[in-house]
């Protein structure tokens, strides 16, 4: 709560967000919405905090982003912007100082090289399960990447329910009938921005390579889904993505509840008559009482926005016909345990739930995840059918409409993160692709400044922008990365880059079995309800 008198706080809010003229030599670049004065750093160009749409308040709170009105005068563009409004979650790894919330929180930032001129672009989306995160968090840092020939651009973006929110009353005012998907959609405008006017930063708009991890790596399937996204990216990273089944806006084919009757149930918690009575909501209000509620933010299926599920439109071949670059980690539940069925009292009672609930896919099943070892067994059930399914899912359709598609898994241990029972978390790759490891945040375990860890980030930025350079991801000095193709081939990152063929034999083909058979039969959706927690798996279908 602000201790200043309302009318300074406001004028303190109006002289923030207000151009100012130049008043130092910092860069200046002129944006389709006026010029902008960033900051030299080194070799580099740094623009902060500019807005690439309308600040989505008032009567623009769900709804589609808007173009940003112009403004006269120079800019200041070094500080970021305000971190969208999310709630507080418990302390734990993750957990880092966002700084400001406001619901006037759509801007981006570029990490330019100062003699850039048509260089390749990566634009990153970050992570948080829709519900937290902002693109100024330190581990982000473009600079790294910057300095190896890239401009990078990462992006705010409506989060939880201020973000992904569909209502009957929603639809109804939109023109196309539908509601929900707002965050994904400014994404979608964050991307029109980077076209229109990354050229003036030293960027190529013909070379655009969107990334992201976890919520971000499945923004960037849902991107590589929107036909409205279609030609704003030429390449796409995912990282730790999940390819879940995800709600429609008015049906429940799949077992999950319609988004339109989410957000019934959610005005209904939150004591809101009406739409206007969730408009006149306090955005930090609303932010918290909706977690409080349980809402849990998802892309909606509505026919326009996001046609079809994801598993559907890749199947179809209707996804961006894109390189792609896409993996996972080892350790990817050992920070998310929540997603963990819980471990059965001894190996008998697993291996009898296991066969009641799998049937005749019950022994390929044991074979991948047996009784011999619980604790690993039910970590790595929920790490395969979310993110090891989905990464070579991901890299396998690419292939098969003759787009190159490159498979990654990351199993990097350090003395704090195996202390800490941590070995390869989910997100643990983000600081050494950015070159950040002494950056995270501050319950992350310590990353050691030593030779071997800055080699191994050094070969990972070197992949990573060789991708986003030519689609193909190289690093000197360090091992060839094959296409997935016919071997299936996949880079291990463990102390250092190593190449091999079939990554964990079983695994996919176990997992697309279980979804093919849910899907099939409907009702059911595919998730982390897996293992000891898997309802009983459908019978086999010729369609399978």
């Amino acid at each position: 709560m602000s201790l200043l008198p309302r009318g300074l706080t406001l004028a303190v809010a109006l002289l923030a967000a207000a151009p100012v003229s130049a008043q130092s030599s910092g860069p200046v670049v002129r944006t389709s919405a006026g010029s902008v004065q960033g900051a030299a750093v080194g070799d580099l160009n740094v623009y902060k905090g500019l807005p690439y749409a309308a600040p989505p308040t008032g009567w623009r709170r769900w709804r589609p982003p808007a173009e940003a009105s112009a403004w006269k005068g120079v800019r200041d563009a070094t500080t970021f912007g305000p971190a969208c409004y999310q709630p507080k979650g418990p302390a734990g790894v993750y957990t880092s100082d966002v700084g400001p919330m406001s619901e006037d929180c759509l801007t981006l930032n570029v990490w330019a090289p100062a003699k850039a001129d048509k260089a390749p672009v990566l634009v990153w989306i970050h992570g948080g399960a829709l519900t937290t995160g902002a693109s100024s968090e330190p581990i982000y840092d473009g600079a790294r990447l910057a300095e190896r020939g890239v401009v990078v651009v990462s992006i705010n973006y409506r989060l939880g329910v201020l973000g992904y929110l569909a209502h009957p009353e929603l639809s109804k005012e939109s023109r196309e009938g539908v509601s929900g998907n707002y965050g994904l959609l400014d994404q979608i405008a964050a991307l029109r921005w980077v076209k229109a006017n990354i050229a003036a930063f030293g960027g190529d708009p013909a070379n655009v390579t969107i990334a992201g991890e976890s919520a971000g790596g499945l923004s960037v399937m849902y991107l590589m889904a929107a036909p409205q996204a279609r030609g704003l990216f030429h390449k796409a990273i995912s990282q730790s993505a999940y390819m879940i089944s995800t709600p429609q806006l008015r049906a429940a084919t799949f077992g999950d509840y319609p988004a339109e009757t989410v957000g019934t149930y959610v005005a209904y918690k939150l004591g809101a008559k009406d739409l206007a009575a969730l408009r006149a909501m306090s955005p930090g209000e609303l932010t918290d009482a909706a977690a409080k509620a349980g809402y849990a933010p998802f892309g909606t299926i509505d026919g326009r926005v996001l046609p079809r599920q994801l598993v559907d439109v890749f199947d179809l071949g209707e996804q961006a016909r894109v390189p792609v670059l896409a993996g996972f980690n080892s350790g990817e539940i050992r920070s998310l345990r929540v997603l963990a069925p819980p471990v059965p009292a001894d190996a008998a009672t697993y291996e009898a739930e296991i066969r009641k609930r799998y049937g005749d896919l019950a022994q390929a099943y044991l074979k991948l995840y047996p009784s011999t070892d619980l604790a690993e067994s039910v970590l790595a059930t929920p790490r395969d059918a979310l993110y090891g399914w989905t990464a070579e899912r991901l890299v396998a359709k690419q292939t098969a409409v003759g787009q190159p598609g490159y498979l990654y898994l990351f199993d990097h241990g350090y003395p704090a993160a195996e202390a800490a029972g941590l070995h390869a978390f989910h997100a643990s790759e983000i600081p050494y692709v950015f070159g950040t490891t002494d950056r995270t945040a501050p319950a992350w375990p310590r990353i050691p400044a030593t030779p071997e860890e800055a080699g191994l980030s050094d070969a990972m930025v070197g992949y990573w922008t060789a991708f986003a350079r030519d689609g193909v991801p190289s690093a000197t000095g360090r091992p060839a990365w094959r296409a997935y193709g016919a071997d299936r081939a996949y880079m291990a990152f463990a102390d250092a880059p190593k190449p091999g063929e079939h990554l964990m034999p079983g695994m996919y083909e176990l997992n697309e079995l279980v979804v093919c058979r849910r899907r099939a039969k409907g009702g059911v959706p595919w998730n982390w309800n897996v293992g000891v927690l898997s309802p009983p798996l459908p019978a086999a279908d010729p369609r399978c």
